[in-house]
């Protein structure tokens, strides 16, 4: 049995807690290997390390730090298949999900190479009578990334590339599901430049990530997951006087309004619904058509679309729409979710509870579901199901159907299908979402914006990527500066008389 371990001070090690967790293979359901997890002392002693390193990598100058940010863009686009099919392998999403899933993070480290840019300070000249003032952004010393399974490759570059471009050492904690790429990207940062024990991959369970919000020396912690446990991680971490940045679970509505394209709509509701398996934070997993004869035409439009859909293993080429779920227990929980919502009396028009894969049967595949007719009550509309089930909320008029969005507890993404521009700028501005789509059904940020969303979907000031990342990772320092003037009367050769 292949078994993992962490990536301590530029090199692969084994670990020496004794504990292990069991990666599987999604598509058969067979344990492909064991994942060391960490103890208390093996993450404190890589912070130690990584904080010592940390001292010439943060005086490092920025432009040599953005050097190694460009060389890792080259090193990502070279080992792009390799990351994939080890993506792949453990996650069990397609091979062209996972090279967006690669490349999305890559769009982040091409970011990162304007660090010299984003790093400078402000000045002001004469602020005073002979006084200067200026700022400095400097790291904030050793961070840490809490990172979820569902993006292996994405989300650990969105933490690791902003802190490692700011001078910060890293501490990467990825799940213990999907290990392999995060170290993958360790070693690549190596290559690509980055000294030894600057960024640290400790594999681990939840004793690795209160040792992270426990430890003194960790100033930063970033986390992405669900939002009990980005509550726990940012209420326990800032209660350690760390800077803490939490992004949560996830009830992403699409209003399509009675003059939208159905067809472009009804594409993209299955596209973001099911791509994935759903296992997404942005997946769109409520479609809400204003008025019964836009709701009826949309649920025609999207019954035959979604019964088409291929599932199966990457290994079965490309033109897979989506492969398994991550686990059993995910599967376990997806289908306990789905029987609630037809014991609630919401309508499965679409139904997958009997989807098998002939040669895969004890795989972790779901097949995908359409619900009709759900109410605002019902469990499957209050709760994430990050699976491949799609409900439809019918609402009778436009501003019932932003009510929707607006009252649900979450508030990371949200979506609307029209072709009248006041209705759009409508939804735009009074939405309190975090990220808004416009006849857009994923409307994740490029990498220089920021990512973030609203309510229980996030927890604290700052978000992901862009400038924002850099303010994260960062200390603004302020200094006030006064040079006296006059002449100078040069040097003294006899002592002065005391007066």
């Amino acid at each position: 049995m292949k078994e993992i371990g962490h990536w301590i001070n530029g090199k692969l090690v084994a670990g020496t807690s004794g504990k292990f967790a069991d990666v599987f293979n999604p598509a058969t359901g067979e344990v492909q290997a064991r994942v060391a997890l960490a103890s208390k002392a093996e993450l404190d002693a890589a912070t130690a390390d990584a904080a010592k390193a940390q001292v010439k990598w943060g005086a490092t100058n920025p432009q040599r730090r953005a050097r190694v940010m460009m060389a890792m863009v080259g090193l990502l686009n070279r080992d792009m298949d390799k990351l994939a099919e080890a993506l792949s392998s453990e996650h069990g999403k397609t091979i062209p999900d996972a090279k967006g899933d690669i490349q999305r993070g890559l769009e982040v480290i091409e970011f990162c190479i304007g660090a010299p840019h984003l790093l400078k300070g402000e000045f002001t000249d004469s602020a005073g009578p002979g006084i200067d003032m200026y700022s400095m952004r400097q790291p904030i010393g050793v961070a840490a990334g809490i990172t979820p399974f569902n993006f292996p490759a994405m989300i650990p570059m969105w933490k690791m590339g902003p802190a490692l471009a700011c001078g910060n050492a890293f501490i990467l904690k990825p799940s213990e599901r999907a290990p392999t790429v995060p170290l993958m990207l360790a070693a690549l940062m190596k290559e690509a430049g980055l000294p030894d024990g600057v960024m640290q991959v400790i594999n681990g369970d939840k004793e690795s990530v209160d040792a992270i919000l426990d430890n003194e020396t960790i100033s930063g912690v970033g986390f992405v997951g669900s939002t009990p446990i980005a509550q726990y991680i940012y209420a326990r971490g800032t209660a350690n006087g760390k800077r803490v940045q939490c992004f949560g679970g996830a009830k992403n509505h699409m209003i399509i309004m009675p003059d939208a394209d159905l067809d472009q709509a009804a594409d993209a509701l299955v596209g973001a619904g099911y791509g994935a398996a759903g296992e997404r934070c942005m997946a769109i997993s409520v479609a809400v058509p204003v008025g019964e004869k836009t709701a009826d035409a949309l649920v025609a439009k999207l019954i035959p679309r979604i019964e088409k859909l291929k599932v199966g293993p990457y290994t079965a080429g490309n033109d897979v729409d989506y492969g398994p779920v991550v686990t059993g227990a995910a599967k376990a929980n997806i289908m306990k979710l789905i029987e609630s919502g037809v014991a609630s009396g919401a309508e499965l028009v679409v139904d997958g509870r009997d989807f098998k894969l002939q040669g895969y049967e004890d795989g972790f595949f779901v097949g995908p579901h359409l619900f009709d007719k759900v109410t605002t009550d019902m469990e499957i509309y209050r709760k994430e199901i990050f699976g491949p089930v799609l409900s439809v909320v019918r609402a009778t008029t436009y501003e019932e159907a932003l009510g929707m969005a607006m009252d649900h507890e979450y508030g990371n993404g949200t979506a609307i299908y029209t072709r009248d521009g006041d209705t759009a700028r409508d939804f735009a501005a009074r939405i309190n979402v975090g990220m808004i789509g416009i006849n857009v059904p994923i409307p994740v940020p490029l990498a220089y914006h920021t990512f973030g969303g609203w309510k229980k979907s996030s927890f604290g000031d700052l978000n992901q990527h862009g400038p924002d990342s850099f303010r994260f990772y960062t200390r603004t320092k302020t200094i006030t500066a006064r040079w006296p003037s006059g002449i100078k009367e040069g040097g003294e050769f006899n002592f002065k008389q005391m007066e």
